[in-house]
């Protein structure tokens, strides 16, 4: 153990060092420290052993844990230990006497701590009274009764204590030890050895002390007027913006971020007036509080919207048509739209970009045609969901006053998008319904409206936006849920069912690739035959699109996939006859015609969701008293056409050799089978005037022979809608001979070619001309054999007169 060396006064002294940090020790003065670092209780141990005698030296840096010789000041005081004992976490809490200041002249380390050569410097006389000592002494008395003042912790004590005090150099260390906060500042006080030139300086550092403590307590005045007292944060975050104010700095850098965002953004000269204008309000605004809260939200949504950033377009007409034709088979009529639309715009890019509807039904591809779009444009695609949408403001936004509000989905996704010119898709625009809350069709018609949308206004936004430079799509199932201001906005491009050809095609160029990709195997590990997927067509599903269809596929991928990773095969071959095996027994029947003539059974023909299908009706005669009953789930405008057909075959009763009095005597029941399904439409009006004129006429029905049409009371045939899907359930089901109305003769581009090809078509104007194809033994005329389907097999010989296309109503029209 290193040996202490005590001596007299004027000579070295050698002392264990005991390292302060945060304050200052004085002579005369008391001072209590808790003593933790291992490097301060040695210090006191090697005291303790000795006569208690130690040097209390304050470190430059009170963040340094471990100091060395350079770490601390060269004047520091010897004290006297007068008490000292155990805290609970381990260390000692002491209590110091200061006897004198000293001078170190050496340190040195040794044994875990510090020891220091010193020698003690308060051997100046104290200094005689005079007026300039009295005039200090004063002076210092009543800088002290000021900072008590402003200084909550100066206790009265403290103030009567140095009262007491005659001696100005006592006084001095005093006052310095319990008024001055820095520890810099004390350290100058204690570095001064005469005590005149002591207490002028401490005058000038207690005056300084004053200024800021007055400084300190002006501002916490200020602050305190403004908010609670249990706002700990909120008051912390004033006083530091007080104190800010006070210094002359005044800068808010969250306001000047904003500033500079605003300056990059490029913004158009009114949003950016507007926007500078919300970030002077906030700088005015308590921070924390809920307008400041409201105004940063409204500030990063608006800078977050793309107003003048753009991607510039590839109006490239065969660019375009190769990557449609790459993404999708068939959609013949909205690939040539999209194209004419490119080539306009290759040849006039300012042109307005069009709004397009894409109506069809379920699984056709209008969403992912429209991506298909957006590529082959090279412009970012956005998609909204409307489906089910009852509220104007996810149209339009909410006011910005409200919580938790946020603009609306035009808004989103042009943010989404993170350009103003996307492609973006409006999905089930049909889904969309009026509440309470407003009307979103209506909110759409300035979206979807040329003249308009250039001046967009979002409710929270508050600025008009530009989207006229946006592409919108529109898709929906049917017209029924549009309101017809929308449908005069837009340009309608309809999709009609796939025939079993095109589905074929689809599966065999797109779904089945992606589901061996999606499953992780090869087309060397797993093969569909063409029959194969025919088998799939007709037997497992029954749709317009090809959702079950890719479904189904996927089935049989999983199943192949099993089969590889158990090792009971290397490659799989789905035929015609093994898919039995893998999807089990058929899910679809499909319709096929009777096997023989009837009485009184026709065969209709109906465009439903999943597209067309042969529908037959059936009538009954009985002894009654004229009653006309009808069944088989029929809606109005059905039953309506039901009555016109029992109506006018009473007219012609006589020429169908039927007496004109059965009405009297006979009840009559028409029925249309598969009764849990609704049925409406005019387009059956045909099929039940055959069918009640061969129940009376007792003349069968031709089992090949399918017909459409609206009638009239006077016999007239009128045209319908659903063309190609009606003809395709035909095909499909065995007809060989279709009667349609006259006026349809000019549709006949949309009918599938093997529809078209396979069977002979009859145009009629009348409803004379309807039986004689239909009924055998109905006058002279009959149907001649079917021959090779050629142009000539199409007989456009007919009259009719104009009408409109039958409306799509319930599950089934007819």
């Amino acid at each position: 153990m290193a040996e202490i060396f005590l001596q007299d006064n004027n000579e070295l002294l050698n002392l264990p060092v005991l390292s302060v940090r945060g304050t200052v020790a004085f002579p005369t003065v008391a001072l209590s420290l808790d003593i933790i670092r291992p490097l301060s209780l040695k210090a006191l141990g090697f005291a303790s052993k000795a006569d208690g005698r130690i040097l209390l030296l304050t470190q430059k840096d009170a963040s340094v844990e471990d100091p060395n010789e350079h770490d601390f000041y060269r004047t520091g005081t010897v004290c006297v230990i007068k008490q000292a004992g155990p805290l609970p976490d381990g260390g000692f809490r002491a209590v110091f006497e200061g006897l004198c200041r000293a001078k170190v002249y050496s340190l040195n380390k040794n044994d875990g701590c510090f020891f220091a050569s010193v020698m003690c410097e308060d051997a100046i006389a104290e200094p005689v009274a005079t007026v300039k000592t009295t005039a200090m002494y004063r002076e210092a008395l009543a800088l002290l009764d000021a900072i008590a003042e402003v200084h909550p912790s100066l206790s009265d004590e403290m103030r009567y204590a140095a009262r007491g005090i005659q001696d100005i150099s006592r006084l001095c260390d005093f006052l310095a030890s319990g008024v001055l906060l820095s520890d810099q500042n004390k350290q100058i006080i204690l570095d001064i050895r005469n005590p005149l030139s002591r207490m002028e300086k401490l005058l000038v550092l207690m005056a300084e002390e004053l200024d800021i403590l007055r400084c300190e307590y002006e501002i916490h005045r200020r602050v305190k007027g403004k908010i609670d007292s249990n706002q700990k944060e909120f008051f912390l975050r004033e006083q530091v913006r007080a104190i800010q104010q006070e210094l002359g700095e005044g800068g808010d850098d969250e306001c000047e971020e904003y500033y500079e965002k605003i300056e990059k953004a490029k913004l158009p000269k009114e949003v950016a007036e507007k926007l500078n204008k919300e970030v002077a309000r906030m700088a005015k605004t308590p921070y924390g509080s809920a307008e400041g809260t409201v105004i940063r939200n409204y500030l990063d949504v608006c800078l977050d919207i793309p107003w003048t950033k753009t991607t510039p377009e590839r109006p490239d007409v065969a660019a375009a048509a190769k990557i449609l034709d790459a993404d999708h088979d068939g959609l013949t009529k909205v690939k040539e739209r999209i194209l004419e639309y490119i080539a306009v715009k290759q040849l006039s890019p300012d042109l307005r970009n069009q709004i397009i509807c894409l109506v069809g039904p379920p699984g056709v591809g209008k969403t992912s045609i429209a991506a298909s779009v957006a590529r082959a444009l090279k412009r970012k695609y956005v998609r909204v969901s409307l489906g089910g949408i009852k509220d104007e403001s996810d149209i339009r936004g909410h006011r910005k006053t409200y919580v938790a509000s946020m603009p609306g989905r035009i808004i989103e996704a042009l943010t989404q998008a993170k350009v103003r010119n996307p492609l973006n898709v409006l999905d089930e625009i049909d889904k969309i319904s009026a509440s309470l809350n407003g009307d979103p069709s209506s909110a759409l018609l300035e979206v979807l409206d040329p003249e308009q949308n250039k001046y967009f206004r979002d409710h929270f936004v508050e600025m008009p936006i530009d989207l006229s430079d946006c592409m919108f799509i529109a898709t929906a199932n049917s017209y029924d849920g549009i309101p017809l201001p929308l449908i005069d906005r837009m340009e309608i491009i309809e999709l009609s069912t796939y025939s079993r050809r095109e589905k074929h095609e689809i599966a065999l160029h797109h779904l089945i690739a992606k589901q061996l990709k999606r499953h992780g195997l090869s087309k060397r590990q797993v093969k569909f035959t063409d029959e194969s997927i025919y088998e799939i067509i007709d037997f497992y599903t029954r749709e317009a699109g090809v959702r079950n269809l890719e479904r189904r596929i996927a089935d049989l991928c999983r199943k192949a996939a099993r089969e590889i990773a158990e090792g009971k095969a290397a490659k799989v071959t789905f035929t015609a006859d093994n898919i039995k095996s893998y999807l089990g027994k058929h899910k679809v029947r499909p319709e096929k015609i009777s096997e023989r003539d009837y009485v009184g059974v026709v065969n209709g023909m109906a465009y439903t969701e999943v597209g067309g299908d042969l529908l037959q009706i059936e009538v009954s005669v009985m002894e009654g008293t004229g009653k006309l009953e009808l069944t088989g789930s029929l809606g109005d405008v059905m039953k309506e056409s039901a009555q016109i057909a029992y109506s006018y075959v009473r007219s012609i009763a006589g020429k169908l050799g039927i007496d004109p009095a059965f009405y009297k005597s006979n009840d009559l029941h028409i029925h249309v089978p598969e009764g849990a399904i609704p049925k409406d439409g005019p387009s059956a009006g045909v099929t039940m005037v055959t069918a009640i004129a061969s129940a009376l006429s007792g003349l069968p029905v031709r089992r090949d022979v399918a017909m459409t049409g609206e009638v009239t009371l006077r016999g007239r045939v009128l045209a319908i809608g659903g063309l190609k899907e009606k003809t395709l359930a035909a095909y499909t089901a065995g007809v060989k001979t279709v009667l349609l109305p006259k006026d349809n003769a000019c549709d006949m581009d949309e009918i599938d070619e093997q529809a078209k090809n396979g069977m002979r078509f009859l145009f009629c104007e009348h409803v004379d001309e309807v039986l004689a194809a239909a009924l055998i033994g109905y006058g002279e005329k009959t149907i001649p054999a079917k021959k090779e389907t050629t142009k000539e097999n199409i007989i456009p010989q007919a009259l009719i007169n104009n009408s409109t296309p039958a409306a799509s109503v319930g599950a089934a029209t007819v």
